[in-house]
């Protein structure tokens, strides 16, 4: 039987958790983040470990099937791959950062400047595209350094908290993109390892519903079922259960978890009592 090849990063911020979605898949990997392709012993799947900047280029050549990866590294490669679908992790963003204690005024700032950065296509189509005149110093690592070793005015590159352009003296002062892992396939793909990549998909999107939504239990008096239940719609329809207690119901239903925190002052309000949120390990819609 066929068997789909994965490329995912070796190391760095998307690895553990490009590993953790397969794990959460049911898909079992062999320990050893050492080797550079291990088999799942549970599904058609081979995973090859790579640099997360050669992974496009793998999959346009059929090295691997598909792979996942930040969307700032397909838009940098520029490769000819399908981005399939997000996967729920890895969210960033691509910015610009100068020195804290320089006066920024808008992206003129940048004309004439030479800015410092991992990513020179994205950043030379921004600048091209606002009209601005810069130096693009294209480095592999450590960007934050750039301008405090003189060698660059201001750095372009990715930002999660901020917390590293602060340790290194710098500010961000222009967001360009915001970009999260995404999975890529090549466009080449055989019929029988779509149908294998189609049951992975299936298998993500659940284990993606399960984190976006909780699985919600309350008790309430019967006379507020009603408006209970429009604000907990659920899948379908909220199960709704009589008590012991004569007069009172309880109400099951699923919600995304942002909902349930600006809904939970309204059910408390109706008179919704012992409410109990629950993870949900698999949703299946």
């Amino acid at each position: 039987m066929s068997k789909l090849k994965i490329a995912i990063q070796k190391s760095g911020r998307l690895s553990e958790k490009s590993l953790s979605l397969l794990r959460e898949c049911g898909i079992k990997i062999p320990n050893g983040n050492q080797k550079l392709m291990t088999v799942s012993s549970n599904f058609p799947i081979e995973i090859l470990f790579l640099r997360d900047d050669d992974i496009p280029q793998y999959v346009e050549q059929n090295v691997a099937d598909i792979g996942i990866l930040g969307e700032n590294e397909v838009w940098e490669k520029n490769r000819k791959v399908e981005t399939v679908r997000k996967v729920g992790f890895g969210n960033c963003r691509l910015s610009l950062a100068i020195p804290k204690d320089e006066s920024y005024t808008g992206i003129s700032y940048f004309n004439n400047k030479k800015i410092a950065t991992t990513y020179p296509k994205i950043l030379n189509d921004f600048c091209r595209k606002n009209g601005l005149n810069v130096e693009i110093e294209e480095i592999s690592g450590s960007v934050e350094i750039a301008p405090g070793i003189g060698l660059a005015n201001g750095i372009f590159d990715i930002v999660s908290t901020g917390s590293t352009l602060l340790m290194n003296g710098l500010k961000e002062v222009e967001t360009i993109a915001y970009s999260e892992a995404v999975l890529i396939k090549s466009p080449d793909l055989p019929e029988e390892k779509q149908q294998i990549l189609d049951q992975l998909l299936f298998r993500i999107q659940s284990v993606i519903y399960s984190r976006e939504n909780k699985y919600i239990l309350l008790n309430a008096p019967n006379e507020a079922i009603k408006q209970i239940t429009a604000l907990l719609p659920g899948m379908r329809s909220p199960t709704v259960l009589p008590l012991a207690e004569e007069g009172w119901s309880s109400i099951h239903s699923v919600i995304k978890e942002d909902d349930f925190w600006s809904k939970i002052d309204q059910l408390k309000t109706l008179g919704a009592q012992g409410i109990l949120v629950i993870p949900i390990e698999k949703m299946i819609i």
